[in-house]
């Protein structure tokens, strides 16, 4: 098993067995019915953050792709800087695969990082972006509830 095949796994997008193809040799941008003039329209599915948001630098964008086609949005939002949430669940197998491919590929080249949240849920945030966990850092070893 190939190490982008273990990482797919691991992510869940994929089961263990090594009989499964990883890609859709069949896959074609033509094969969608799509026209050339409309298959970058803006999708109502993406979820931005307000206006007022935009003009202190806290935006967030919620994704739910329903196919690789969707892929560009991702791309274009987190060029400009804005961390993006990717829910694959809705997506077929083979086409969420290809999502997570382009994703890695997206935010290693802009430096930026992806991360699971959840079964098919991703962060990719920018490289000027910190994730802060909710594992609390300060906080004493015998715990806050302690009434001793």
């Amino acid at each position: 098993m190939g190490s982008v095949r273990k990482a797919s796994a691991w992510l869940g997008l994929v089961e263990d067995s090594d009989d499964e193809r990883y890609y859709d040799d069949e896959y074609t941008e033509a094969s969608q019915g799509s026209h050339a003039g409309d298959q970058w329209v803006t999708d109502p599915r993406v979820k931005v953050a307000s206006d007022s948001a935009v003009g202190r630098g806290r935006r967030i964008a919620t994704v739910t792709p329903d196919g690789f086609r969707d892929a560009r949005g991702i791309g274009e939002l987190f060029r400009e800087g804005v961390p993006v949430i990717v829910n694959l669940s809705s997506m077929d197998p083979a086409d969420a695969k290809r999502v997570v491919d382009f994703a890695a590929g997206l935010t290693f080249g802009l430096r930026g990082s992806i991360e699971r949240v959840a079964t098919r849920v991703f962060l990719l945030t920018p490289a000027d972006t910190q994730i802060v966990s909710g594992e609390p850092g300060g906080r004493a070893a015998d715990g806050f509830f302690n009434q001793s």
